[in-house]
């Protein structure tokens, strides 16, 4: 049996600030804004290359606002990432890696693995109500190959 993740629903206060943020800073695509009633709200936005959306709406959770913690975006250059991420207006955190990777227990040095070692570095942002997000990294092959 397969399972597949496909929507992870974000409490928010403002669906329209929450939907402009994540459309204009973090650059998510926006699949569907299906608004029938007063009392039901339902926006649908992706981000890019991901086969996972997130929704935010209107009679969709009963979870406070912001209460959202820790969802990964899984990036393949944290750094093009981050560059990304701040030149659209996202206030992002200083990348930062596990050290020492071996026998890590929770120490953190500043900037990106030197060895770009997957599920090594990481930088965080929050959306407008505060539910946090983690870029990490796996996947980074350097020019070359290497």
């Amino acid at each position: 049996m397969e399972y597949h993740l496909e929507v992870v629903t974000l409490p928010v206060s403002d669906v329209d600030r929450a939907a402009a943020f994540y459309v204009e800073k973090a650059g998510f695509i926006l699949d569907v804004d299906y608004h029938p009633s007063n009392e039901f709200r339902v926006v649908q936005l992706t981000p890019p290359g991901s086969a996972c959306s997130i929704q935010i709406g209107t009679g969709l959770t009963e979870a406070s606002p912001g209460s959202t913690r820790s969802t990964f975006l899984i990036v393949a250059d944290i750094e093009a990432a981050h560059r990304e991420l701040r030149g659209r207006g996202v206030n992002v955190s200083d990348l930062r890696h596990k050290a020492p990777i071996d026998g890590w227990k929770g120490g953190w040095c500043p900037g990106p693995d030197p060895e770009r070692r997957d599920y090594a570095s990481f930088a965080d942002f929050t959306d407008p109500d505060g539910n946090t997000w983690v870029l990490q990294e796996i996947g980074h092959r350097r020019p070359g190959g290497t």
